[in-house]
């Protein structure tokens, strides 16, 4: 841009104008509002800078744009506003978020990335997600978002109707991407109900002025193929874009490649995800190659710089992704995950990251910083020709920034690049003064307009204390914190068990093989128990199981893992046997050990591991499991067996302990055998 004098004018300022070039021939046209005595960046490919600068607006959109002189000379107004030599950007543009989590904000922060999405956001919006959480939820980021100059965001969540009406009520600019999920939601009980609810939104919204609707499947690692398949051809068929979570963590790119044989890009690309317009938010572990397949399909990318650096995702390669030619725009992600909806703030930080990354101080300068968050955002919501610059035609969506406060002075003038530099490294989201969209005020003066933002605080705080009271409940109970992240289930209340010490296994092996045993199946397992032990005895003992079904050839040809919750037992001695009353649980083991260590909190763990033959039988018309097992963590001599049934009824399992007691005498062995405890037990006997 050369140097830059506020006294100037742009030469081309003439060119921007509805008017001939000179002035004593120009048309007087009419305005709706002319603004006034501002700088004017244009955030145009040219990067224009108009100081004083001016703009006509009419019937919501920019008329002209210019040297001051310019545009008044051109235009009459029926309201005119003097910015008092402020700065006039374009609206920022939040690329990503989910606007309704401003009501998570702070509900659990530092944790890993699915601790926090699975161990607590999720279980908490299924209790308390519904329309008017998500429409106070909404309100309540948009008064956020347009104190700190954001006009347009895009958005992912349930009940997305709600979030698209909220926001058009409010006034601003939003891609609305209604969730897809391939469990159930807080709105809907399968993802076909997701798609059902995303076509009759698209349908009701398609052509709104303010709103674009969308489809929002997930993640590749919540949604099966056959979801992002119909997702994109849901999107395609109606020519809206798509919004999606894409090679966010370092794991979720391994995973991928464990499961499908190759990294998340080329695996959505073979679903064909990319016949949509694409909105990929994240994007941190991608290589050169994926994204150059992302330009190829003209995919936009968000980058959420506050959300990767708090769950430590890590640091997308912006710089390179710029390079190769991409969309990339800047998202705070939701205010659960960031905390806040500060896009300067965001902007700042996107600069410095990629300086730190790279160790080049001239990487990302700031000017290109600013067009991430305006001309660049938009284009990756695919409303560039809508937003994003300050140029005729395009909407008047505007954010007025004062530069004369205190933590702001001084400034210098030149150079522009000062001016950019200004306002990416110095200026706060409380310099903002002034937000417009399509030619309405939504805030004037630092007043919000459409919004009562005390209202929102307090309905806001109600909120939270009901979701505190729900937590506080939780998380004082281990059994609530299984049920919460799904899958439990309610096993038989009684259970009979007795365990004998064997110096040999074959004698029974051998007897298991006649009358009055009756074999329904056998098969053999490697096991891999992890038990969380609690400080509260009461809240019993939760066991971790992996278990290997081994072959006769020797190899491993299933796997399986299981969560099992068992309160304390209250045992009742009946011979040799135990006859067990107790509370039990099961749930699939869907996550990693790490991620349920760190979810439940146990004060210790206690692992177990044992080579396990196991025996359905019938015994007197009567089923029984008898295992063989050989325990080798804690290293145990000999060999164990194991004869379990479980029940509901504690008639039928007084009855089973009688039996046992036979069965016993029948396997040839000495009831004075019996060992009246379990396998954790004897790892760790009491005190």
């Amino acid at each position: 841009m050369g140097k830059y004098n506020p006294a100037n004018r742009c030469a081309a300022g003439a060119a921007r104008l509805a008017c001939l070039p000179s002035l004593t021939r120009c048309i007087v046209k009419n305005a709706d509002l002319l603004l006034t005595n501002g700088v004017f960046l244009t955030m145009d490919e040219e990067y224009h800078v108009y100081s004083p600068g001016a703009m006509a607006v009419r019937e919501g959109r920019i008329a002209a744009i210019g040297p001051q002189m310019e545009v008044e000379a051109g235009f009459q107004a029926v309201e005119r506003f003097d910015c008092g030599g402020r700065v006039v950007i374009p609206g920022l543009v939040n690329a990503h978020t989910h606007a309704a989590m401003t009501l998570l904000r702070g509900l659990a922060d530092d944790m890993r990335l699915d601790v926090w999405l699975l161990g607590y956001m999720f279980p908490v919006e299924r209790e308390f997600a519904t329309p008017d959480f998500v429409r106070l939820g909404t309100r309540l980021a948009c008064a956020e978002m347009i104190r700190s100059g954001v006009t347009c965001f895009a958005d992912m969540y349930y009940f997305e109707e709600d979030v698209a009406a909220a926001t058009a009520e409010a006034g601003m600019r939003a891609l609305c991407a209604q969730t897809v999920l391939k469990f159930p939601s807080p709105d809907a009980q399968s993802f076909e109900d997701s798609l059902a609810a995303s076509r009759e939104f698209i349908k009701r919204w398609k052509d709104h002025p303010l709103v674009v609707p969308a489809v929002g499947p997930h993640s590749p690692y919540l949604c099966t193929a056959d979801m992002l398949r119909q997702s994109a051809e849901l999107a395609a068929e109606f020519d809206v874009p798509l919004h999606v979570h894409l090679a966010e963590t370092a794991l979720e790119v391994e995973n991928s490649r464990r499961e499908h044989g190759m990294p998340v890009i080329p695996y959505v690309k073979k679903q064909n995800l990319f016949d949509a317009k694409v909105l990929a938010a994240h994007c941190v572990h991608i290589d050169e190659g994926e994204m150059r397949t992302l330009l190829h399909y003209n995919v936009g990318v968000a980058h959420n710089p506050s959300s990767n650096m708090k769950l430590a995702s890590g640091f997308a390669p912006v710089v390179k992704m710029l390079e190769t030619g991409l969309a990339v725009g800047i998202g705070t992600d939701g205010p659960a995950s960031n905390n806040d909806l500060d896009m300067f703030e965001e902007t700042r930080l996107a600069a410095f990251i990629a300086k730190g990354q790279s160790g080049m101080p001239t990487a990302l300068p700031a000017r290109m910083a600013l067009t991430m968050a305006t001309r660049l955002g938009a284009k990756a919501l695919y409303m560039g020709d809508r937003i994003g610059s300050l140029e005729p035609g395009k909407s008047a969506d505007v954010a007025v920034v004062d530069l004369s406060t205190l933590h702001n002075s001084p400034s210098f003038s030149h150079s522009t690049d000062a001016l950019y530099g200004q306002l990416v490294y110095t200026a706060h989201a409380s310099d903002v003064t002034d937000v417009m969209v399509s030619g309405r005020w939504l805030m004037r003066g630092r007043a919000l307009q459409t919004l009562d933002e005390a209202e929102l605080v307090r309905q806001a705080r109600e909120v939270a204390k009901r979701i505190d009271t729900f937590l506080i409940e939780r998380e004082t109970s281990v059994f609530s914190k299984l049920v919460a992240i799904g899958g439990a289930t309610e096993g038989e209340s009684f259970e009979v068990q007795v365990k004998v010490r064997l110096a040999d296994r074959e004698g029974v092996v051998r007897a298991l093989g006649a009358e009055p045993f009756s074999v329904l199946r056998a098969r053999r397992y490697r096991e891999y128990d992890t038990y969380f032990v609690f400080d509260d005895p009461a809240q019993g003992r939760l066991r971790y199981r992996e278990d290997e079904f081994v072959g006769e050839d020797g190899e491993v040809y299933n796997v399986r893992y299981r969560l099992t919750l068992t309160g304390q037992a209250r045992d009742q001695s009946y011979a040799a046997s135990i006859l067990v009353s107790r509370s039990r649980f099961i749930a699939p083991a869907t996550h990693s050990l790490r991620f349920y260590r760190e979810y439940f909190q146990p004060a210790r763990e206690i692992e177990i591991r044992k080579d396990r033959r196991r025996w359905l039988v019938h015994y007197h018309d009567t089923e029984f499991f008898i295992n063989l097992d050989q325990v080798s963590q804690p290293k145990l001599p000999g060999y164990f067996l194991e004869v379990k049934s479980r029940t509901w009824s504690r008639i039928d399992a007084e009855n089973k302990a009688k039996l046992i007691v036979e069965m016993l005498k029948d396997l040839g062995l000495d009831t004075a055998q019996a060992v009246g405890a379990e396998y954790v037990q004897i790892a760790d006997p009491p005190a």
